[in-house]
């Protein structure tokens, strides 16, 4: 076990927008953060292929690319970015503890948390290998719907979230299939009844998929009535998966206050958890918005609340 002597002023557990935007603003601020990229560096946008909704990019961009841009920023600025995950933190003294690969130990005096959240999927083999070649498979409608106007897609999921993704396909596609597990949705009331209310929504209900057709690109879905067996095939261009997300939040458990699915709790109009110089951004702790642009946001007041926590410490 090697542990650093030199107690940081800041140390940003995860990578992403949330991460890099918070690196970029705590080293503007002479805090001379250190980085722990995690177990994606650069965080979901790695698995997206065009960004068209982030401002500065009229043309949009790659994923991946952006992400390269973000690090490049927040480098220049002499982020000390390291490759590694977090195994273990102890949040239990003045400054606060962090391992990393379950060797190296870090101290500091604020954390930032920017872990983000990872999509759950339905585990398909076609689904996966569709998403990573950016064929047709989506985790988010607001993301990537613009690509599919005018076309047939697919959505799988029952509660608010995939009601809403799938209203909000409907004012773009020529039709959304949404396909439901069991014969009644968990959405709410409200969520359903707009649903209910959309003309070109094709609810399935008892329906399942059991396999994505297409090559290169998304062709349709293979799907079966888990009531009468039946099993069917449906032509659609896009599948989107909106059966939730799970929070990368499971190390602090015990630590800090979070929901019953793992968000990170704040206090209202910060980025402040229940530890004092522990912060968090991103997707850890938001569950409504997920998008890169509300990351980076959140990265920035993360920054800017640890700087002040820093300023009221008497810590330069």
């Amino acid at each position: 076990m090697s542990e650093n002597n030199d107690i940081a002023k800041c140390l940003i557990i995860g990578s992403g927008p949330a991460g890099y935007t918070a690196a970029i603003y705590a080293a503007r601020a002479e805090m001379q953060p250190i980085m722990i990229e995690g177990m994606q560096p650069g965080g979901q946008l790695m698995d997206t292929n065009d960004v068209e909704n982030y401002p500065g990019y009229p043309e949009g961009v790659n994923g991946p690319q952006m992400m390269m841009e973000f690090r490049a920023q927040a480098e220049r600025f002499d982020t000390d970015i390291k490759s590694g995950y977090v195994t273990k933190v102890d949040f239990s003294g003045p400054t606060h503890k962090v391992w990393v690969d379950e060797k190296d130990m870090y101290e500091a005096h604020s954390i930032i948390i920017s872990t983000g959240a990872s999509a759950k999927w339905l585990g398909l083999k076609n689904e996966i290998r569709l998403r990573d070649l950016g064929g047709g498979v989506s985790a988010c409608a607001v993301c990537d719907g613009f690509f599919y106007r005018g076309q047939e897609v697919a959505l799988v999921g029952a509660g608010d979230t995939a009601a809403e993704e799938a209203t909000y396909l409907a004012k773009m596609c020529k039709k959304v299939h949404m396909l439901v597990r069991r014969d009644e949705m968990r959405a709410s009331k409200i969520m359903q009844q707009r649903v209910f209310d959309t003309e070109n929504i094709e609810v399935h209900w008892n329906t399942e998929t059991l396999d994505v057709l297409g090559d290169q690109t998304v062709e349709g879905i293979r799907v079966v009535n888990n009531q009468t067996k039946e099993e069917s095939t449906i032509e659609v261009t896009g599948f989107f998966v909106a059966i939730g997300h799970k929070p990368n939040t499971v190390i602090f458990k015990g630590w800090l206050d979070m929901d019953d699915t793992g968000y990170l709790k704040h206090k209202p109009d910060s980025t402040h958890t229940n530890i004092e110089g522990v912060f968090v951004s991103g997707d850890a702790g938001d569950k409504v918005y997920r998008q890169a642009v509300t990351a980076a946001g959140t990265g920035c007041m993360a920054a800017l609340d640890a700087e002040r926590y820093l300023a009221a410490k008497g810590i330069h």
